[in-house]
């Protein structure tokens, strides 16, 4: 049984005002309806094609709600079954007497941009999609919005152009603008062929056998993973260690990896079944009271009942501001913030979530962003895992089971585990969160008796992204929720020396070399007396034990005992620079080694992938680009690792010889002028490898979202009192 949605409350219908839309459009809603009936084909519910050009001409001359259906492009896996979606949303949307349109996005997939000049154009397509869905709403006037959700720059880029231009809207004095979002199915992560699975079990014991245990080790790990795009990598930066060592051959190495890449992906695509980006933004938009809880988390394209929900559901929201896509996110960022930090979520939010706030028109930075996180604990509720059969694919079963509501679920939980949620907040179901949950069929983490994803009881009292600070810098983060205990323990009050790298390039390289720590240990490139102060400070129940070794003795003992630390640092990294791009190759290169990743820490004015683990600081402002601390440091510098009380300092290296934990950087600039222009120098030139139209000029840092100057000025409202929640009687019931 269809609704019947109300006309527009707007005194201004580009349509009714200007025969030419209703000439041209026409044809395009009638195309787009007669396709989508071709496409359910034996499928299709709908009554007898009603869709005559002159009823649409009475549609669009009377203001019925012109909804326009948001894709993406084919190219990328989450929107391989868009048209099944689009065509069943459509038919729904005119049987409720809308009037639907199509158009899609480009969106760029993360892993296929990995590691090439592709990840430099991949934060700046989050504005660019703002940019185009802005452009066509307003040139088309559409009213609200069906939107298929996908993976990476698309979903946050999407609700910061619909927060956009609801504020606008309403500035305008016109009605608010109004959307539901769809995300596209999870993804079921691939398996490694039984045959392939024992030909790389044969490689580690080759490798055991040739004195290369780490390597069988590394392997051996890696294999353990679902199979998924970046366990690619993983698989990569291993099997070319084999290589490099003789016990693999090229043409192993090239057959490996053929037939693990084209065992990863499900054919009907949907968003990759790690905790990535993809995965987050759906957690995330789901916590803003975007997503409807019959479309949040699927194993397969949604139905035309669970469509039909979603969209019938608009007939309580239309022409209401209070369910206006700013209004929506404003009151609800802080469940949203709440719900990203219990969930592990991805670095890449904490600018998306700033950008979000600001295309809105709410004053927001990174530090209102903490300050919420912090403002009570946020236990860890969540027990993903790639390894034991905790993937999301898996907690998308759970719901589609019926055993686990998802992110209801874990709104439920957080608020049994006494944290604070806004259960008076709207959602696109047309009700708040508390009329939501007061169903309490399967709202309990409990229901799922088998390896659940969503707990009742914390793993951790702490989750999430932290924001630190330092005396060379201003801002950066890293995931919390994405380091154990034991590392976070390996890495917490520890002295490290600093390893330099002027781009990514130069990282992976480096890090992909075998040799790299005997090399650092030839070259000299840490001080002697700095790692006796090393020793002492790390580890001070060894050092009377090792205190007296030689150089490459004291060398090797600290490596292998995970006593030296390395800060790796990777500059030129930053939105102005190169765009910004993702460290995750070269932090994959870490975890992928077993040495390495008990030494390392990665810094950068770079950003990670959501799906990154390990000890991975990101988002460094000032970047070096724009004169901040990271252009001037040097290999064999000292930095202090204080990641519990959230901040990296620079260490005085006088003082740190005589055994004194002393933090200045003041005068490094100063001394450290020339070379800084001359990685300047490089920086500016190097940046010409990424297209002038896309540069990131005349944007705010990454602590300020990245986003359009003229956005951020725009952004005056205060998210604590400039929003509305609804009136309890005009609730639905």
């Amino acid at each position: 049984m269809s609704v019947q949605y109300p006309y527009i409350s707007n005194k201004v219908n580009a349509y009714r005002d200007n025969v030419q839309g209703k000439a041209n459009e026409p044809i395009t809603v009638a195309g787009l309806l007669d396709r989508s009936k071709q496409i359910l084909g034996s499928t299709y519910e709908g009554p007898k094609p009603d869709w005559t050009l002159e009823e649409i001409y009475n549609r669009l001359h009377e203001n019925a709600p012109r909804i326009a259906i948001i894709g993406g492009s084919s190219d990328h896996p989450a929107h391989i079954m868009d048209f099944q979606t689009s065509a069943r949303a459509a038919i729904r949307i005119w049987e409720n007497g809308g009037v639907p349109f199509y158009f899609s996005t480009p969106v760029m997939c993360d892993g296929t941009a990995q590691n090439n000049q592709g990840m430099s154009y991949s934060l700046q397509s989050r504005n660019a999609v703002a940019q185009m869905v802005v452009n066509q709403m307003e040139a088309h006037s559409y009213h609200g919005a069906f939107v298929i959700q996908g993976c990476d720059k698309q979903p946050l880029g999407v609700v910061s152009a619909l927060a956009h231009l609801d504020r606008l809207r309403q500035y305008r004095g016109e009605a608010p603008f109004f959307a539901t979002f769809a995300p596209a199915h999870v993804l079921q992560g691939g398996s490694i062929p039984e045959t392939l699975f024992a030909e790389l079990e044969d490689v580690a014991k080759r490798a055991e056998v040739n004195g290369a245990e780490d390597i069988a080790y590394d392997l051996r790990d890696t294999m353990a993973y679902i199979l998924q795009c970046s366990s690619n990598t993983a698989f990569q930066g291993v099997l070319q260690r084999a290589k490099e060592r003789g016990i693999i051959t090229t043409a192993e190495h090239e057959d490996y990896e053929r037939r693990l890449a084209v065992h990863t992906c499900d054919g009907k695509g949907g968003v990759c079944a790690f905790n990535g980006t993809g995965n987050s933004s759906r957690h995330l938009v789901a916590g803003m009271g975007l997503i409807h809880p019959e479309l949040e988390l699927l194993t397969d394209p949604p139905t035309q009942k669970q469509i039909n929900k979603a969209l019938d559901s608009l007939i309580h929201v239309i022409n209401d501001p209070t369910f206006g896509v700013a209004n929506i996110v404003g009151a609800n960022i802080k469940n949203a913030i709440r719900i990203h930090s219990a969930s592990g979520g991805s670095t890449n939010l904490m600018m998306h979530i700033v950008a979000a706030m600001l295309y809105g028109g709410y004053s927001f930075s990174l530090w209102d962003l903490d300050q919420i996180h912090h403002e009570v604990p946020i236990p860890d509720l969540f027990d993903y895992s790639l390894t034991q059969g905790r993937d999301i694919f898996a907690l998308a079963s759970q719901c589609c089971s019926g055993t686990s509501r998802g992110m209801e679920t874990l709104f439920h939980e957080l608020i049994e585990n006494g944290v604070p949620m806004d259960v008076e907040a709207p959602t696109v179901t047309g009700t708040n969160w508390s009329e939501r949950l007061g169903d309490k069929k399967a709202l309990s983490a409990d229901q799922v008796s088998e390896n659940p994803v969503i707990l009742s009881t914390p793993r951790r009292p702490f989750s999430g992204v932290d924001v630190l600070t330092g005396n060379f810098f201003e801002s950066a983060v890293v995931k919390i929720s994405g380091m154990t205990t034991r590392q976070l323990d390996e890495f917490d009050k520890k002295a490290a020396f600093v390893l330099y790298y002027e781009n990514e390039d130069e990282a992976n390289r480096n890090l992909l070399n075998t040799q790299l720590l005997d090399e650092l240990k030839t070259q000299r490139c840490f001080d002697y007396n700095h790692m006796i102060s090393m020793l002492q400070h790390n580890a001070p129940q060894d050092y009377e034990t090792y205190k007296s070794l030689d150089y490459d003795a004291l060398f090797d003992k600290m490596v292998e005992q995970g006593i030296l630390k390395i800060a790796i640092l990777v500059s030129g990294q930053g939105p102005i620079a190169f765009g910004m791009p993702e460290m995750f190759t070269p932090m994959q290169h870490i975890n992928a080694s077993r040495k390495l990743k008990r030494l390392a820490t990665l810094i950068s004015d770079g950003r990670y992938s959501g799906v990154t683990y390990g000890a991975a600081i990101g988002h460094m402002t000032p970047e070096a680009h724009e004169g901040g601390g990271i252009l001037y440091l040097q290999t064999g510098d000292l930095l202090y690792l204080d990641l519990r009380k959230r901040n990296i300092q620079f260490l005085d290296q006088e003082a740190f010889r005589k055994g004194n934990i002393v933090f200045s950087f003041e005068k490094i600039k100063t001394v450290r002028h020339e070379l800084g222009q001359q990685r300047l120098s490089t920086i500016h030139h190097r940046q010409r490898l990424v297209a002038a139209s896309n540069r990131m000029l005349g944007h705010t840092d990454a602590a300020n979202g990245v986003v359009p100057l003229s956005v951020f000025n725009d952004a005056t409202l205060n998210y604590r009192t400039d929003v509305t929640v609804p009136n309890k009687k005009n609730l639905i019931k």
